[in-house]
């Protein structure tokens, strides 16, 4: 079963022209300074350096990956010595498999953040701040060698799909994919909120379940929703893996004319557009800030979110499932197009979709 270990404690942070320092995460360089209103915060490459001891794993069947669920605004990873892996891209969440340069003491895992101007990461011109550093958490993951993948977009190796009609809302198919890294045998099944199982076990990396009058996610009236569980098995019947995800049953349509719709019914959206930031904290904010944001928002009387301008935090996404908020998500292709920019549109595209399909 997978282990995670948080990497969140006492790292040495560089910046040029500065002492280093010791902190830890969440960290931006631009607490401060991207916030005084000047506009002229400042913005280049900055160095984090970790030192660590190896986790406990079985070497002959396990393996270990490092997770950064955001960097802004580009990052180079580097573990003794050997370069991990380069993502562009400040809001997503990316990963490296680590295990073939992992010491079983002192490991030295260095991250190099770049918030400087080009003309290929997306965002350059906007009206917000672009903090630079290390802001979300960061963790080391053991986990068998044959698992659900961890190796594509940032996603989390399952996608569930429920397909309803407005015209039939008495029956929904849930299609729930899975993607495997190695080998072994796929079981998925489909719980309720009470844990009741609705979709009995399934063999299969690709398989569908057919939920008669299922209970619809209904916002913030009734919030309500089930969970797609996946267990990777053995020859011999022993679990590899397991994975669960939540998501909710509902049809939603927007129209011109009349507005939003959630199952059938018009569905007034009353909402406010949410930034990342605290005063003197920039981006690098806490899981109670996160929550405290939602208290606000729910006070106010919204139903409604615009997650601007870029990927937030999966845990935020959580949020807004669990308390029936309806969601606007964005990457951060804003204010001026960069004709060397595409391929970082597409991919921070791909990374939001396929890390937020469940939503």
């Amino acid at each position: 079963m997978r282990e995670y270990t948080l990497l969140m404690q006492e790292w040495m942070f560089r910046k040029p022209g500065c002492q280093p320092e010791i902190i830890d995460l969440p960290h931006t360089w631009n607490a401060i300074d991207g916030q005084d209103g000047g506009n002229d915060y400042w913005r280049g490459c900055c160095e984090y350096e970790k030192h660590f001891d190896g986790p406990k794993y079985n070497k002959e069947s396990q393996c270990v990956y490092i997770q950064f669920e955001g960097v802004n605004s580009s990052a180079d990873v580097f573990l003794n010595g050997k370069e991990l892996i380069h993502h562009d891209g400040g809001y997503s969440t990316f990963r490296a498999e680590i295990t073939d340069y992992l010491y079983e003491k002192d490991n030295v895992l260095i991250v190099k953040v770049d918030n400087g101007v080009n003309d290929r990461v997306y965002p350059q011109k906007a009206d917000f701040t672009f903090y630079g550093g290390i802001y979300r958490d960061v963790s080391l993951i053991v986990l068998e060698k044959n698992h659900f993948s961890l190796d594509y977009l940032g996603g989390p190796g399952i996608e569930v799909v429920a397909q309803i009609s407005e015209d039939n809302l008495d029956e929904c198919l849930v299609n729930v994919k899975v993607f495997i890294t190695g080998t072994g045998v796929p079981v998925i099944k489909i719980l309720d909120a009470e844990d009741k199982v609705v979709g009995k076990p399934c063999e299969g990396a690709n398989v569908s379940f057919k939920i008669l009058n299922p209970h619809l996610w209904n916002g913030r009236k009734d919030p309500y929703l089930y969970k797609a569980q996946a267990e990777l098995l053995d020859a011999n019947g022993e679990t590899l893996d397991f994975i669960e995800i939540n998501f909710g049953i509902r049809t939603f349509k927007a129209d011109a004319q009349k507005g939003f719709y959630l199952n059938g019914k018009p569905y007034p959206l009353y909402g406010v557009s949410r930034h990342q930031d605290r005063k003197g904290i920039g981006n690098a904010i806490t899981k109670e800030m996160h929550e405290e944001d939602m208290n606000l928002i729910k006070e106010m009387g919204c139903n409604s979110i615009r997650l601007a301008h870029y990927q937030h935090d999966q845990y935020f996404y959580d949020l807004c499932d669990k308390e029936g908020m309806i969601v606007w998500a964005e990457i951060p292709y804003i204010s001026e197009h960069m004709p060397n920019g595409r391929e970082n549109t597409i991919s921070q595209m791909k990374e939001l979709i396929t890390q937020n399909l469940n939503h």
